[in-house]
């Protein structure tokens, strides 16, 4: 029962809108994440540190409620494809 309640307590986490809860370089770190960049590759794009890009990525682990980046890519992308879908009905 527990396990089941976590799991549907970290499914609420990943339905509601990542956009809302992140800053607008977090996105932006996320966005090119997302597009399969390394950190090194973020970081020169962004003009930021790889340090800075990992502070950026384990504060968008923390606010998704994610593992990793590629649980983050995929929160982000599905949030994209919805936002998409809802705009194409208007």
């Amino acid at each position: 029962m527990i396990r089941y309640v976590l799991d549907e307590a970290r499914q609420d986490t990943h339905d509601a809108e990542p956009r809302a809860r992140l800053s607008p370089r977090e996105l932006e770190v996320l966005d090119l994440a997302s597009l399969g960049l390394t950190n090194i590759q973020i970081a020169s794009r962004l003009r930021l540190t790889v340090h800075a890009v990992k502070f950026h990525l384990a504060a968008i682990y923390r606010k998704l409620g994610v593992a990793n980046r590629t649980e983050a890519a995929v929160v982000y992308l599905r949030a994209d494809q919805f936002r998409a879908a809802g705009n194409s009905a208007d």
